[in-house]
């Protein structure tokens, strides 16, 4: 059965205000064809978000010169819950692309790692709300009106989700609002999501988001026509992690994770995991694929 990609990128993602490498850094991870046509990996952790950009861009590069289709796999959030843009009064096409949008405007991610995430929290929220919710966690240093260490209060009726469709699948989901302590992904996804739009823009239709531009479908051959990256949020937990000797976990983790979707695209059984499990509902179909996202695996 024929392969739908050549080479699996995995990004892990980190919100560090200085560069930083080792644990808790950026982490890419990139599983490709070596001169005999065998897949080997290499591991690197660059210091800052704007290196680990600009390489991540290079690789891709490299592999559509020599026809190669990549899948790039982020460990942070490509959608924020439903109801965000319209809350956010943003106009557009699409709510995720608006979304999208909206962040690359407001987010400021220096060269040296400087970050302005819990700003961008405390905007969005004073747009939003008025007070400090949705977006809650923050350093008591960083602490503003709109941006409280600790959650304010509990979602209603009438606010946007605590969490996407896809966590509530887990067991123990962390909502994107939380920008800060163990197991946040909030800044992760703001200062994510900016560099997958531009990653995005540079390539046109030669690259695509999943599920919002793929559909949530099973991807064949046909539909990938001209395609050289799809690029989608993965579950960061699809893949048991044990490190080889010397290696650190991190740099186990990005292999553990591009080895296992290569195995799976190897069988045939990878393309599936792009589309929608038969029982889910029309309604949550159109959230997915318009605002949220989904993580593959």
């Amino acid at each position: 059965m024929a392969r739908l990609f050549n080479a699996y990128m995995i990004v892990h993602w980190n919100t560090a205000t200085k560069p930083t490498t080792g644990a808790d850094s950026v982490w890419i991870g990139v599983l490709k064809r070596d001169v005999r046509f065998r897949l080997a990996f290499e591991a690197h952790n660059p210091a800052t978000r704007v290196e680990a950009e600009a390489l991540i861009g290079a690789i891709l590069d490299d592999r559509a010169k020599r026809r190669e289709r990549t899948l790039i796999g982020f460990d942070f959030p490509l959608g924020l819950p439903r109801g965000l843009a319209a809350g956010l009064k943003l106009t557009g096409d699409a709510p995720w692309r608006a979304v999208w949008d909206q962040l690359a405007r407001m987010v400021k991610d220096k060269a040296d790692n400087t970050n302005n995430r819990f700003g961008v929290g405390s905007e969005i929220n004073r747009r939003l709300t008025g007070g400090p919710f949705p977006f809650w966690g923050c350093p008591p240093r960083d602490t503003l009106t709109t941006l409280q260490p600790k959650r304010g209060r509990d979602h209603g009726p009438g606010d946007v989700p605590e969490f996407r469709h896809v966590e509530l699948t887990r067991k123990t989901p962390h909502p994107v609002w939380k920008l800060y302590y163990n197991g946040a992904v909030g800044g992760q996804a703001i200062l994510g999501i900016p560099v997958a739009r531009r990653l995005k823009d540079a390539r046109g239709e030669a690259m695509k988001i999943w599920p919002f531009e793929t559909g949530w479908a099973v991807l064949t051959e046909a539909a990938l026509s001209g395609v050289d990256v799809v690029a989608a949020e993965i579950n960061g937990s699809a893949a048991a992690v044990s490190p080889l000797p010397g290696e650190s976990r991190d740099a186990a983790h990005v292999r553990a994770l591009a080895e296992h979707f290569a195995k799976l695209d190897e069988t045939g059984a990878l393309a599936g995991l792009f589309g929608a499990p038969k029982c889910v509902v029309a309604q949550v179909v159109a959230d997915v694929e318009g605002e949220e996202g989904w993580m593959l695996g």
